[in-house]
């Protein structure tokens, strides 16, 4: 059992930052790639970035590229997404995830994914 706890959220300007956290408890957090996605209203839930068990492997969706960093701390059980250059798009709940053993790392499909936090929100505002 995997929980996972997610914070920072908030409301932003454009071309503001946020800084989100995620702490992991209940299983050896050092053993799992993690994930984060996003849900905005009204649409599907979204794959934002993904970071390897070691932190060397990192994927990120288009949309982000360029603009958000994902980064982890074994020791302190913690995965971070660091967001810069905001859009109003970017609005959304935003979830991490830990994927299911032997899925790949880096999976952009949630259904790779089987413990989730309870999302935190983040508004950018035009």
């Amino acid at each position: 059992q995997v929980q996972l706890v997610e914070s920072g959220g908030g409301l932003v300007q454009a071309g503001g930052s946020l800084r989100l956290s995620c702490a992991a408890s209940g299983r050896t957090f050092r053993n799992y790639a993690m994930g984060w996605f996003r849900r905005a209203p009204g649409k599907e839930r979204e794959f934002v970035a993904a970071i390897g068990w070691s932190g060397g492997n990192l994927y990120y969706a288009d949309s982000v590229k360029g603009r958000f960093t994902i980064s982890r701390d074994n020791a302190k059980n913690t995965v971070w997404l660091q967001m810069n250059s905001l859009k109003p798009e970017d609005t959304a709940v935003y979830y991490c995830a830990v994927p299911r053993p032997y899925s790949p790392v880096g999976s952009t499909w949630e259904g790779d994914y089987d413990y989730w936090g309870q999302g935190t929100q983040v508004t950018v505002s035009s």
